[in-house]
């Protein structure tokens, strides 16, 4: 069968203004009509490449540079939709999708969009191997064998090859991921250098055909995009969109009721509330399905015990975080699925109980005064929510201390297992809850050599049995019914034993010029869209 792609079609107005130079002064009355100043703590952003960026600034941004085969389009983020993609047919066994690219595409660069251009992106991120690899080396796709797996037909068609037993729906899914966006092959070729693929390049130059291309990034300053005219859906009605490193929520705030940027993404409830009565700003709230959770590595000697790790469930004040530091910001969620999506569990059977944790920990033969760390984010609320653990152990007679550190110290050390116990957050990669299943419940090779980076199983240094095969048949199921069923059963056992404390869901909030219109944010960290903005 033939499945067209279909979707709403979005009226991108025509070029607002001439080209502005973006104002650095710090008195700035107003931003540019044509620009988009955005101001949020980019300091997790390590790489622009989509074959290695893991970060949630990283994927906002790519998600604006470059297009997929397949996409959660701004005007229904509910419905897969095609990209680059015009149409797709899956062979009777599921095994084979043969897609047909739309026409008339360019690259930032000139060059065409071609079949070629997918088969190359896709074979590079599988060779490459970094840390989203795992993503799409899913279906089943090696280094070996990706290049005859993916197979450019002609100009317009690509031949991709299911090697996994994979539900249909999950494979178009991961092909909505950012590490398969499709880079420009000629481009990325022509800076390649000792057969790197472009990689040393790509960290910090773009490739791409989205709507915008990258102009210039200052690690800890700025990111610039500049809008591409020739965007399949017309040039965006920013012609620039300019993020500012602004690492205080309390130095967003003001200068977003300055006039010096167009919208402040992580301000505090505190601060939310405090734009009530500002006819200029507004406070925004979106679907996220931003997860924070406590996790422990199995290689500690103490932390790895059962006991242990269920007295970390009731030592959370779940209700007293969400009505204080979290207020308006997060709400209790104890599974790793996002609420609000399908096959989501809801039950949330755990609270603050400090005499059963302590009961826990008795059982478990741990002795008053022992010692451990906690690494967690140098920024609002990871640090305060850090804080309030590390009280609630102190009363149960573990002392900890709090290593504070920005994404790019702590992700390293995090991936490389040196932690002890970590408050961290995860966000689904793409919009199926095997992007969850496959973090959280599943680990084939629980070997430090075998560098399964984007597992946090594999961080935690937890082998995950059992759990890992009822994953694998949950993926590959493809009856709906039954892999809601499975889903469900995977949610119940990582709450119940597992290094995981899964804690919060975030709310997406964030403070907006009241001039701007059409910032659509949605529940994957890569659902951020500026070409629909206007002013």
């Amino acid at each position: 069968m033939n499945f067209p792609l279909t979707f709403k079609g979005l009226s991108m107005a025509a070029a607002l203004a001439a080209s502005v130079a973006i104002p650095m002064a710090p008195a700035s009355a107003e931003t540019p009509k044509d620009t988009f100043v955005i101001a949020r703590n980019t300091a997790d952003a390590i790489t622009l490449d989509p074959a290695e960026s893991f970060e949630f600034t990283g994927g906002r941004i790519i998600a604006n540079i470059y297009e997929r085969l397949f996409f959660f389009e701004p005007g229904d983020l509910t419905k897969l939709v095609g990209g680059i993609a015009g149409s797709y047919e899956f062979s009777e066994d599921g095994k084979k999708i043969t897609v047909k690219l739309k026409s008339g595409l360019t690259f930032h660069s000139g060059n065409p969009v071609t079949a070629a251009d997918v088969a190359y992106s896709l074979g590079r991120a599988v060779k490459l191997d970094k840390t989203p690899a795992f993503i799409i080396k899913q279906i089943g796709w090696t280094a070996e064998n990706v290049d005859e797996a993916v197979k450019a037909i002609d100009d317009t068609t690509v031949e991709i090859n299911v090697l996994a037993d994979m539900s249909p729906a999950l494979v178009l899914n991961l092909l909505s991921s950012s590490v398969a966006s499709i880079v420009d092959m000629k481009e990325v070729e022509a800076h390649a250098v000792d057969g790197d693929m472009g990689y040393a390049w790509l960290k910090d130059h773009s490739a791409g055909s989205g709507a915008y291309k990258l102009k210039s990034w200052k690690a800890n300053e700025l990111v610039m995009l500049e809008a591409f005219d020739k965007f399949r859906y017309g040039e965006p009605p920013m012609k620039r969109v300019v993020i500012r490193h602004v690492a205080e929520p309390s130095a967003q705030r003001l200068l977003l009721e300055k006039g010096d940027v167009d919208a402040a993404m992580e301000l505090t409830s505190d601060q939310l509330k405090g734009l009530e009565g500002n006819a200029d700003v507004a406070a925004k709230s979106y679907p996220k399905g931003y997860l924070m959770y406590i996790a422990t590595n199995m290689e500690h000697p103490i932390l790895s015990k059962p006991k242990v790790r269920d007295a970390l469930h009731y030592v959370v004040d779940y209700k007293g975080m969400v009505g204080s530091i979290l207020d308006g910001q997060y709400k209790i969620h104890q599974n790793f699925w996002p609420s609000g999506m399908w096959a989501a569990a809801t039950e949330a059977p755990y609270s603050y109980d400090l005499d059963k944790a302590k009961a826990l920990l008795a059982e478990a033969g741990v002795e008053e005064g022992t010692k451990i760390t906690i690494d967690t984010l140098n920024k609002s609320p990871f640090k305060e929510v850090a804080q309030n653990v590390q009280a609630a152990l102190g009363k149960i007679g573990i002392e900890s201390e709090i290593i504070l550190s920005d994404g790019k110290t702590l992700w390293p050390k995090y991936r490389a297992r040196k932690h002890e116990l970590i408050i961290a957050r995860w966000g689904p990669d793409y919009s199926d809850p095997h992007s969850n299943a496959d973090a959280f419940a599943h680990n084939p090779d629980n070997r430090f050599e075998a560098k399964l980076t984007g597992k946090l199983t594999w961080r935690n240094a937890w082998d995950a049995k059992g759990l890992t095969e009822l994953t694998n048949e949950a993926a590959a199921a493809s009856d709906p019914a039954k892999r809601e069923e499975l889903y469900a059963k995977l949610q119940k056992m990582v709450r119940e034993d597992s290094p995981f404390t899964i804690m919060f869901q975030a709310i997406g909030t964030f403070g907006q010029r009241s001039n701007v219109d059409g910032f659509v944010n949605g529940v994957t960290s890569d659902q951020a869209y500026y070409w629909t903005v206007t002013k």
